[in-house]
């Protein structure tokens, strides 16, 4: 039996997801390590103000993509189960 080229649309978007899901941490790592490259180079003087407020909002932004993806993965998750389900009975 010959397998299809390409992959349907809801496993490719659930991969996707899959994906983007694993490569969240590493982008707040990113985040939150980019205040620490800001600043003056003639002074030691740090605005932690405003590297508070950055990191807060940061903070904020990953929470909410994390619960879309999450919200995303488990309505995806629970499509598929249900079209297996479907399949099997159709058999």
């Amino acid at each position: 039996m010959k397998r299809p080229l390409f992959l349907a649309p809801q496993s490719y978007r659930q991969r996707r997801l899959r994906d983007a899901a694993r490569l969240l941490p590493v982008l707040a790592g990113f985040l939150m390590i980019l205040p620490m490259l800001w600043g003056d180079e003639i002074s030691d003087v740090r605005r932690t103000g405003a590297d508070a407020i950055y990191l807060f909002a940061i903070w904020l932004f990953l929470i909410i993509v994390a619960a879309l993806l999450a919200r995303r993965l488990s309505s995806e998750a629970e499509g598929s189960a249900r079209g297996a389900e479907n399949l099997r009975d159709k058999r």
